[in-house]
């Protein structure tokens, strides 16, 4: 019966550091940006509009931003996916961080120096005024 145990215990073990393994290796989870401890330079005079790609609030207003960025070349607007690249979570966090936001707020989101639009009626609603006012200054 001891030895029963023995391989009862034993067996739970090992399931117990699979899924330890399992659970705790591969990829950061979707929505939490983990910077990498790289430093990216973000710029305060780039237009930022940061969306995840399985994100419905941004497939939304993703007619509106390709509307914005069609109609206004000129401005430097940089579309980045966050949920699958790292380079662009680390300018997004590093974006917010400048823009006096010590936790992102998620996506949709266009951060433009201290100026932050979060979400599908913010952006739509204030954006065009803000490229506009941003391409006035730029001259």
């Amino acid at each position: 019966m001891d030895k029963i145990f023995k391989i009862a215990g034993g067996l739970f073990a090992v399931i117990v550091i699979a899924c330890f393994v399992v659970f705790f290796s591969g990829a950061p989870q979707h929505g939490a940006p983990t910077p990498s401890g790289s430093t990216v330079p973000v710029s305060s005079t780039t237009i930022y509009y940061f969306y995840g790609a399985e994100c419905p609030h941004c497939h939304n207003i993703k007619p509106f931003m390709d509307n914005i960025t069609q109609k206004y070349p000129e401005a430097d607007i940089q579309v980045l996916e966050v949920w699958h690249n790292q380079t662009n979570q680390d300018i997004y966090t590093q974006a917010n961080t400048a823009a006096g936001l010590s936790t992102p707020p998620g996506v949709p989101e266009i951060v433009l120096g201290k100026t932050v639009l979060v979400g599908e009626k913010d952006i739509p609603d204030k954006l065009e005024a803000l490229v506009q006012d941003y391409l006035k200054k730029k001259q």
